[in-house]
């Protein structure tokens, strides 16, 4: 058969679209029915093959519930009163996503895209207005060439399925991204991708050399044909506001041979205020090659009884062997009290299973498993730090910590490479001036709405007594720990100023430029989500 051709603007000169969709006629007709049979119609109008394929499931349909949780990581997420899509299509080939596009926007109907789900909010998955999903986990495909040093990496694959083909050509090549395997390339990579090399190589996106997405007109682009602007802004800007990411190449990066890591722990009995207090002025600072992130949370404390305390513990990556290491930290960071007998020497490959918290001698084909046992209910924010913490203030939130109960926070250290790298050259601007980012994290296991508000009232609570310590005018977020409390936009006569007051802790001034984008490569405001870019 020959191969399809891309698609041009026309609905008519749609190419063969593959279904199997499975359709509840109730006595009753609703909105809901016309959404099915207007898409339907779209694509059986430009079906030509008379096989079909599962690929388009409507909610009657038997696969649809086991397709829809899949890749739902949060089970705050995914109870019986959340919003789900009326459709769920599972593109096989490039322009069956074209040819959503085109059939979702012909009838006027919402799109979202979901690559990995660890959207925080769901907004990948989750809609208050009618929509359909594209889920794009059949297209992550990973193409490595060694010699030249690219990958070329489709949206739905995950970052362990990065990491693993990379490590089937070489023993020498890596990637920065993050130490969860599971999430998706599409949104991380979209987002800014910070993980354990990014003091060394920066973000994701400032290795991405190429990408393809379909815009609102239902073509095909790459980075010559969508020009320099848009392919800035889907570098740090995230993808969902300007089209439909179907694949980023991406420059390898050296790694040695051998790494180091090591986990320590402190509890304040055991000085972690001192060792918090010299990991600022360390970790920002240090050898580019290393990383310590810092993990802060309330336990039991296991002197003078029940009462709790704060457990800090420094987790580490270095690019290189264990003694430069303890000499290193010997030097620079004498609370830590670092032995040679705490640290392990591996490969890198074996370091992104150590840093998913797999079992030392795990066989690298782990990082393929896209199961999570099971998801937790959860929430995350996330802060910008650009002066120290003094220790008085350290005992201060210590206290506010152990007071709320189960919130912890995380400093991952900026400095060295994100240093050297402009705010505006890419669409991530949190660049030099910043010590560390933190990420405020709470999970529970039970279901309901009292333990939601109970934990979500924690973390919420927590993130506002950190108001003089963090960033100001803007205090600013991370995309990728998306946070709908910082904003939400209604997509109404007010869209600009609802979608300023996130855009500027987002992404700073690049936030007028991203504006300015949108409007360009999307006019009508087609892909939309509730933190979505808006237009002028």
């Amino acid at each position: 058969m020959e191969k399809p051709r891309p698609l041009v603007i026309s609905i008519a000169a749609m190419l063969p679209f593959v279904i199997v969709l499975v359709l509840s006629h109730s006595s009753c007709a609703s909105p809901t029915d016309s959404v099915y049979e207007a898409f339907v119609d779209c694509l059986r109008n430009n079906i030509h093959s008379p096989n079909v394929s599962n690929i388009v499931f409507a909610q009657t349909n038997a696969s649809y519930d086991s397709l829809l949780r899949a890749y739902i990581r949060n089970a705050r997420l995914n109870t019986s009163s959340t919003p789900k899509p009326l459709i769920i299509v599972t593109p096989l080939q490039e322009y069956h996503v074209q040819t959503a596009v085109i059939c979702a926007k012909s009838i006027d109907i919402q799109l979202k895209t979901r690559s990995g789900g660890h959207d925080f909010e769901g907004l990948s998955y989750i809609s208050d207005e009618p929509f359909i999903m594209l889920d794009m986990f059949n297209l992550r495909n990973i193409t490595v060439d060694v010699e030249k040093g690219v990958a070329v990496v489709q949206a739905g694959a995950t970052l362990g399925e990065v990491y693993y083909r990379i490590w089937e050509e070489s023993d020498v090549h890596g990637f920065p991204a993050g130490v969860c395997p599971t999430v998706g390339v599409g949104g991380h990579f979209s987002g800014g991708g910070y993980g354990n090399m990014m003091r060394k190589y920066g973000l994701s996106i400032d290795h991405i050399i190429d990408a393809q997405i379909v815009d609102v007109k239902g073509r095909i682009l790459n980075k010559e044909s969508m020009g320099e602007e848009l392919f800035w802004a889907i570098r740090g800007g995230g993808g969902a506001s300007f089209g439909v990411i179907l694949s980023y190449t991406i420059k390898l990066v050296p790694v040695p041979e051998v790494v180091t890591v090591f986990r320590v722990e402190k509890t304040l009995d055991q000085n972690a205020t001192d060792l918090v207090v010299q990991w600022q002025q360390v970790a920002p600072h240090t050898d580019e090659r290393l990383f310590m992130r810092l993990e802060l949370r309330p336990v039991n404390s296991d002197v003078g009884g029940r009462h709790k305390t704060i457990r800090a513990e420094v987790l580490t990556l270095f690019l290189g062997g264990a003694d430069e290491l303890v000499s290193l930290l010997d030097k620079e960071f004498s609370t830590l009290s670092l032995n040679r007998e705490n640290c392990i020497e591996m490969s890198w490959i074996e370091s992104a299973l150590w840093w998913a918290s797999f079992r030392n001698g795990t066989h690298p084909n782990a990082l393929l498993n896209r199961k999570l046992n099971s998801a937790k209910f959860g929430r995350r924010k996330s802060d910008y730090v650009k002066t120290p913490i003094s220790k008085d203030e350290l005992e201060c939130i210590w206290k506010r910590m152990i007071e709320l109960g189960e919130t912890s926070i995380v400093f991952n250290p900026y400095g060295g490479r994100m240093n050297e790298i402009s705010t505006d050259a890419t669409a991530f601007p949190h660049r030099a001036g910043n010590l560390f980012k933190i990420e405020y994290s709470v999970n529970w296991k039970e279901p309901g709405y009292a333990a939601d508000k109970n934990f979500t009232t924690q973390i919420r609570r927590l993130h506002s007594y950190m108001t003089p310590f963090v960033s100001k005018n803007p205090r600013r977020a991370f995309l990728n720990y998306r946070d709908l409390d910082i904003g939400i936009n209604h997509h109404d006569n007010n869209s600009y100023h609802e979608g300023e007051v996130y855009g500027i802790k987002y992404f700073h001034n690049n936030f007028y430029r991203l504006v300015k984008i949108k409007t360009e490569v999307d006019p009508e405001n087609y892909f939309t989500n509730e933190q979505s870019i808006p237009k002028l």
